[in-house]
C-alpha cells in the first residue's frame, strides 16, 4: 500500500509545478469609465485551460466576453508551451478596482489593481471626428539605449471596410511591436468609440531630441443606407451601402534623450529597468574531484533591454583549474509593455590537483532607468573542496583476509560448542575449513598475478619513438590513428588516452597526458581537442591529431611511467 502512495505522490509532483507559472495582468493599468480593459491570464507549460470563476468580479465589472492564444517554441532543443486566456472587462464605477486572486489550471494568480477615472468628457477637436489617432510615450525622458513605451490608438465610430495603421518609423531608433493589437470600447465625450491599440518598444541609438513623425492611417467607411430608399443598404442596391475613403492622422511626439553619463568608463552602457546575475549548478556540498568536471551556468536577465546588447558571459582566470566555455545564447520576450532580455552561457571547470578551488567573484555593472543610479550586479566568490582522482582499492586484500576468517571462525566455534561430539565435529569441519583456505588462496593468487602483470606492463621498455613493445600499446596507437582520421571528437580523446595509459598507465585524464608532455605541439592539440569536445564549438577544426602524434607521445624525463596500484585507474569521463 506504501508503494501506491509514493506513486501518487511522484505523479502529483509535476501538477504541483505547473501550479506556480500562471500569471494575470492587465493590458492598462489606468483607464476612465467607460473603457474597457483586457484582464490576460498567462499559463505557462501548457495549452490547454479553462476559463476561471468569474463571479467574483461581478460587483465592479462586466465580463464582456473571453479568447484564448496559445503558441509553441523550440529554443535550444528546448520546447516551451503557452497559453494566454484574455479576457475583456468594463468597469462598472470609478476608483481603485480589484481584480481578486483567480484559480486557473491549478494555480493561483496574484490580486491586481485597477484605476479607473471619471468619463473623459474632453471637448477636443477629435472627439468630435468619427475617426481619429491617439499616441503616447511612457517615459518621455530616456537615456540611449533605454527602452521607452510607445502606444498608437485608432479610434473610430464607423463601420470600417478596410483599412492600414503603418508602424512607426523614426530615425536613429530600434522598433519592436509588443503582442498583438489589443480591441475594445471607450466613451469620448458623449460618443462610445471601438478602439484599437497598438504598443511598441522603441529603443534610441543616439542622444539628442527625438521627433516620433505623425502616424497616418488610411481606410473605407462604409456608409450604411437609408431604409426607405430602395437603392440604399436595406433596399434593392444590395447587402453592401455605399464606402467612403476616410484618413486620421496622430500628433508627433517628442522625446528627449540623454547621453550616458560622462563618468560612466569604459564598461557596456546597460539602461535597464532590472538587472539579475546568477551563476547555477554549484555542487551542493561544495565537493569536486580531480579530472572531474563542475557544469555551470551562468545568466543575466534584464528589463528593459534586449539579449543582443547584452554583455558576452566569461568566468576570470581560476587557479587550479581549465575552464571550457560553451557558446552563449540570447533570447527577448515582451510582457505587452517592457522587453526582457536573456543571455545564458555554460562552462564546463575540470579541477586538476587536490586540495581547495576558488571560483572569484564576479560582477557587472549596470544603470538602473528608475532610480538614476549606478548598481553593480555581483556574484560572490565561492569555494570548492577538491578530492583526488579515484583510484586503485589497496585495502581490498585485507578486507577479503577478514571476511576469510570470518568463514573459518563459526567452524571453530562450533567444535568448542560441542566437546561430547568432538570426533563427529572435527570430520565435518575439515572440508569446510579447507574450502575455505583453498578459496582464500585462489583469490591471493589471482590477485598476485594480476599485480604482476600491470607491474611488467607498466616498467615495459619504450622504443625511441614512444611507442611500447607491447601489443596493447600498437594495437591502442593504431585504434587512436583511425580515429585521428574521423570527426568524433569524444572517440578521438577516449583512444588517445587509451593510447597514452598504455604507456604510462598512472595517467588518469588528457589533463594529466598534457602535463606529462614536453611538446608544445602536442600539449596545445589535446587543449584544442578538449574544447572542441567539451564546448561544442561550432566553425573550428580540429588540428591535425595524426600528423602531432605520428612519431608518439614526447614524454617529459620527470615523468613517472608506473602505477604500483593493483587496480586501473578509473577514466572520469564516458562520453559514448
Amino acid at each position: 500500500m506504501s508503494y501506491r502512495w509514493l506513486l501518487l505522490l511522484c505523479l502529483l509532483l509535476p501538477l504541483s509545478a505547473l501550479a506556480a507559472s500562471v500569471q494575470a495582468s492587465l493590458d492598462r493599468n489606468d483607464v476612465h469609465l467607460g473603457d474597457t480593459v483586457t484582464l490576460n491570464l498567462r499559463i505557462d507549460g501548457s495549452m490547454n485551460a479553462n476559463t476561471p470563476d468569474l463571479s467574483v468580479l461581478e460587483n465592479d465589472f462586466d465580463v464582456l466576453g473571453s479568447s484564448t492564444n496559445s503558441s509553441l517554441s523550440v529554443v535550444n532543443g528546448r520546447q516551451s508551451m503557452q497559453l494566454v486566456i484574455g479576457i475583456a472587462l468594463r468597469p462598472k464605477h470609478v476608483g481603485d478596482l480589484q481584480i481578486p486572486s483567480l484559480s486557473v489550471a491549478g494555480g493561483q494568480t496574484s490580486p491586481l489593481i485597477l484605476h479607473v477615472g471619471a468619463p473623459d468628457t474632453s471637448a477636443s477637436a477629435s472627439t468630435q471626428k468619427d475617426v481619429f489617432v491617439e499616441t503616447s510615450v511612457n517615459p518621455d525622458h530616456v537615456y540611449v539605449g533605454q527602452q521607452f513605451s510607445y502606444v498608437v490608438r485608432l479610434f473610430f465610430d464607423v463601420n470600417l471596410n478596410s483599412g492600414t495603421l503603418p508602424d512607426p518609423h523614426p530615425d536613429g531608433v530600434e522598433v519592436r511591436r509588443l503582442g498583438g493589437d489589443t480591441d475594445y470600447e471607450t466613451m469620448r465625450g458623449t460618443r462610445r468609440y471601438h478602439v484599437i491599440e497598438r504598443r511598441y518598444a522603441l529603443i534610441p541609438q543616439r542622444a539628442g531630441a527625438l521627433t516620433i513623425p505623425a502616424i497616418e492611417f488610411q481606410g473605407e467607411a462604409v456608409e450604411t443606407g437609408n431604409p426607405n430608399d430602395p437603392g440604399s443598404f436595406f433596399g434593392q442596391g444590395g447587402l453592401f451601402g455605399n464606402t467612403t475613403p476616410v484618413t486620421a492622422d496622430s500628433p508627433a511626439a517628442n522625446v528627449n534623450v540623454q547621453a550616458a553619463p560622462a563618468d560612466w568608463g569604459s564598461t557596456a552602457w546597460l539602461p535597464a529597468r532590472s538587472l539579475a546575475l546568477k551563476l547555477d549548478g554549484l555542487p551542493g556540498n561544495d565537493q569536486a574531484q580531480v579530472g572531474q568536471p563542475v557544469n555551470l551556468r551562468m545568466s543575466i536577465e534584464a528589463l528593459g533591454l534586449t539579449g543582443d546588447v547584452l554583455p558576452d558571459l566569461s568566468l576570470p582566470n581560476i587557479d587550479g583549474a581549465t575552464v571550457y566555455p560553451d557558446q552563449s545564447t540570447n533570447t527577448t520576450h515582451d510582457d505587452g509593455q517592457w522587453l526582457t532580455g536573456f543571455r545564458q552561457r555554460s562552462f564546463a571547470i575540470f579541477p586538476q590537483h587536490a586540495g581547495t578551488l576558488t571560483i572569484p567573484a564576479i560582477s557587472l555593472t549596470w544603470f538602473n532607468v528608475q532610480t538614476g543610479q549606478k548598481q553593480v550586479a555581483t556574484i560572490p566568490a565561492h569555494t570548492l573542496t577538491v578530492a583526488a582522482a579515484a583510484g586503485g582499492a589497496p585495502a581490498a586484500s585485507a578486507s577479503a583476509a577478514q571476511n576469510a576468517s570470518a568463514v573459518a571462525a563459526p567452524a571453530a566455534a562450533g567444535s568448542a560448542a560441542a566437546p561430547l561430539n568432538a570426533s563427529a565435529t572435527a570430520s565435518s569441519a575439515v572440508p569446510w575449513r579447507w574450502l575455505a583456505i583453498g578459496s582464500l588462496g585462489l583469490w591471493l593468487l589471482s590477485a598476485v598475478v594480476f599485480w604482476w602483470s600491470r607491474r611488467r606492463a607498466s616498467v615495459s621498455p619504450v622504443s625511441p619513438s614512444g611507442v611500447g613493445g607491447s601489443e596493447s600499446v600498437r594495437s591502442s596507437r593504431h585504434a587512436f590513428m583511425e580515429a585521428a582520421r574521423g570527426k568524433d571528437r569524444s572517440t578521438q580523446a577516449r583512444r588517445l588516452l587509451a593510447w597514452a595509459r598504455s604507456e604510462r598507465p598512472g595517467l588518469q585524464n588528457l589533463g594529466q597526458v598534457s602535463a606529462a608532455l614536453a611538446s608544445d605541439a602536442q600539449r596545445a592539440a589535446i587543449d584544442r581537442l578538449q574544447r572542441l569536445q567539451y564546448a561544442s564549438a561550432s566553425g573550428e577544426d580540429a588540428t591535425d591529431l595524426a600528423a602531432v602524434f605520428a612519431h608518439g607521445f614526447a614524454w617529459r624525463s620527470d615523468t613517472p611511467a608506473g602505477n604500483d596500484s593493483p587496480l586501473p585507474p578509473l577514466y572520469p569521463f564516458k562520453l559514448d
